[in-house]
């Protein structure tokens, strides 16, 4: 059974693709290649010490604003494929993944309450990576789960119809 809603169908694709971004951000992380993982960057916003992010409730706070910014970023990449239909996924889940994951860290990078902050370029470059494979593989689950009506494309004018109805016309003829 394929998703009809938007919303629900982005908070899923987007938490498919953070998962992704997730085990990336820890291999970068073990492999040295990062120095700090999202969870801590995203926990340096609300706790006053960097020991503090980096400790398992911090880990935990920032998981859960990671996983709640990759899910409305997911229902962002719908909207958008909605908007642009589903051809060259690629390319739209890259451009998605970069600029969905460079908002949330420079957000987070120029808090001025946020300790643990990532200041080299091969972390940033790790995480543009991980944003990346984010913004494909949100896509991609986009469209794998999405009901075809989620991406009908507005008619091009008054002779041709939608092939099904959307999630939120159905719900507006109630």
């Amino acid at each position: 059974m394929k998703i009809k809603d938007r919303v629900f169908l982005g908070m899923v694709a987007g938490f498919s693709g953070n998962i992704v971004k997730t085990i990336i951000d820890e291999m970068s992380l073990r492999k040295k290649i990062s120095q700090r993982s999202y969870r801590a960057t995203a926990a340096g916003v609300w706790v006053s010490k960097k020991t503090e992010a980096t400790n398992i409730k911090g880990q935990l706070l920032g998981a859960v604003f990671d996983f709640g910014m990759a899910g409305l970023g997911g229902i962002g990449i719908v909207n958008w494929l909605s908007r642009t239909g589903k051809d060259y996924i690629l390319p739209k889940g890259i451009i998605s993944g970069i600029t969905i994951g460079a908002t949330i860290t420079a957000l987070l990078s120029v808090s001025p309450q946020n300790k643990v902050r990532p200041k080299d370029a091969v972390n940033n470059l790790s995480y543009l990576l991980a944003n990346c494979i984010y913004g494909i593989v949100t896509s991609v689950v986009a469209i794998k789960l999405g009901h075809d009506s989620v991406f009908d494309a507005a008619p091009m004018n008054d002779y041709l119809e939608p092939t099904e109805q959307t999630t939120e016309e159905q719900q507006s003829n109630l």
